[in-house]
């Protein structure tokens, strides 16, 4: 109890306040590139079209503003989702180096060690992270003038084979609730395939948890 008081009280509680405090700070901040263009140039965009464009994300991606938090919390803890959402690139760098940093210790998620080496891992991402895009940014393009188109339509398979990678990493450890979350896609994508996409993830993400519960409190009161 005492060892749980002092990580909510040195570590869980100042990484609240740091981490709204940041967030609420980057939200003005994001808008900068966007004003410099529209005072620079003069390309301001009509209301129109700002609710157009934030329509048409909203569609697409409005559902991960629910299922990332509820998804990825128990892995990354709270400091892990502060960094998370205030660095990007969630499910195809932070949640992985999240998971490996925790594997290679031997720590569970949803732990106070799980989370202090989910933070640990991605703080070495961000860092490795701001070097390798700086580089890119500065040499980006003639690094991939000498990349063979062949190699470059390679990367568009790198983001599913991370989710692969990740998807077999947990069936290993849970070959039920991994078989039971790949049947519930395989039903929604190729069986009934008249929900859209936006519907398609919270679905299978929630079924695939309930299912979780109600296995764990059956197992729990058979034993």
């Amino acid at each position: 109890m005492e060892t749980k008081g002092t990580f909510k009280s040195e570590f869980s509680d100042p990484i609240i306040k740091l981490g709204r405090a940041t967030l609420l700070m980057a939200v003005p901040l994001s808008f900068i590139p966007a004003l410099y263009l529209g005072f620079r140039y003069d390309a301001f965009p009509t209301l129109q079209n700002i609710l157009t464009a934030w329509f048409m994300v909203a569609s697409i991606y409005g559902v991960e503003y629910f299922m990332t938090p509820i998804s990825y919390y128990p892995i990354l803890g709270n400091a892990g989702t502060y960094l998370a959402f205030l660095s990007g690139n969630i499910a195809n760098v932070r949640v992985p180096c999240a998971i490996v940093a925790q594997e290679a210790v031997g720590v569970s998620p949803g732990t106070e060690e799980g989370e202090l080496v989910a933070t640990i891992g991605m703080s070495g991402s961000i860092i490795t992270n701001l070097i390798v895009v700086t580089i890119a940014a500065i040499a980006g393009n003639g690094i991939l003038s000498v990349i063979p188109p062949s190699i470059q339509q390679a990367f568009d398979y790198v983001l599913p084979a991370i989710f692969g990678a990740l998807f077999a990493l947990f069936a290993i450890k849970y070959p039920k609730y991994a078989a039971f979350g790949a049947v519930m896609a395989i039903l929604l994508v190729f069986v009934i395939r008249v929900l859209p996409t936006i519907l398609m993830v919270p679905i299978c993400s929630f079924t695939t948890i309930a299912y979780a519960i109600w296995d764990t409190k059956r197992s729990r009161a058979q034993a």
